[in-house]
């Protein structure tokens, strides 16, 4: 048996061309979906990351206020900028890009996000919402996985679902996205880590393992049960020197043997990672419908 590769930038792309005509809809109505981006600093993998953003909100029409801050900015400067945001009506998502500088306390900067434009789900507020299963912007790399699931037809309703990473940002939302009475959810979890006992044992039970422990070949392919679902969440450099850059990407999955195990698979990049800044851009146009409304 040879996997499916579940093609994240072709169902990133059909999502994009979905929100493209709602965000056409919305602007009958006079209503602009506006994203805010803050960026401090000149981190090289943070600008790129921006950047993409930034086309990716042309590309389906939402306005993008974006601000490229020097690296000294001010604790009290960024505070303020958010604050500005909150209260500017022609923003309905801010993005502060991560990781800050070491002198700014990023804790009080995320939290100073109102709750109704945190397009990310990191605010406390929005994470209580999504564990009581109310509506609430869903963090965007799991969301992008759930959506990801349900476009390939995996079916979630009862199936055993091992997660290996524990985030905040990863682990920890997929797991409670997962368990929620609901369409996309009624899965049976286990979330397992680097702390784990024989890892193996409980990923040879699932019928979808997702893997986001940070470091590959965290998930090999002894350690599957055959056609399983394998989605792959890691993002790692591993040193290359074929490549010009000096290193290439890798998830944290051995995506050559497990693939010839797995039913579906996704790779790396290509997979998971379309997905997260669609599902930003997701999150970005219902904020702006829940204002129309």
């Amino acid at each position: 048996m040879t996997a499916r590769i579940i093609d994240g930038a072709k169902v990133a792309a059909d999502m994009r061309a979905e929100l493209k005509e709602h965000v056409a809809e919305l602007k009958k109505q006079g209503i602009v979906p506006g994203l805010g981006v803050i960026l401090v600093g000149q981190d090289p993998a943070s600008n790129s990351y921006v950047t993409a953003k930034e086309r990716a909100c042309a590309e389906i029409g939402i306005y993008s206020d974006d601000n490229r801050l020097p690296a000294q900015t001010s604790q009290k400067d960024l505070i303020a900028l958010i604050k500005k945001m909150n209260a500017d009506p022609k923003i309905n998502g801010i993005l502060v890009q991560l990781p800050l500088p070491k002198h700014l306390i990023e804790d009080q900067v995320l939290m100073t996000i109102s709750p109704d434009k945190d397009v990310d789900g990191f605010h406390p507020t929005n994470v209580g919402r999504m564990v009581v299963g109310e509506k609430a912007f869903l963090p965007c790399t799991p969301h992008g996985v759930i959506q990801l699931l349900i476009r390939s037809s995996v079916t979630i309703d009862g199936s055993h679902v091992v997660i290996v990473g524990r985030s905040n940002i990863v682990g920890k939302p997929l797991a409670n996205m997962l368990i929620q009475k609901s369409p996309t959810g009624n899965a049976t979890v286990t979330i397992c880590h680097t702390r784990t006992k024989n890892l193996a044992f409980h990923t040879k039970q699932a019928d979808i393992v997702i893997a986001a422990a940070g470091k590959p070949n965290t998930i090999t392919a002894d350690m599957i049960k055959p056609g399983a679902v394998v989605i792959d969440v890691g993002v790692n450099r591993i040193e290359d020197s074929t490549k010009k850059s000096g290193y290439r990407l890798v998830g944290d999955v051995d995506f050559e043997n497990v693939k010839e195990k797995a039913s579906l698979i996704t790779p790396v990049p290509g997979g998971v990672g379309p997905m997260t800044i669609t599902m930003l851009l997701y999150n970005t146009v219902e904020s702006a419908k829940r204002n129309a409304e």
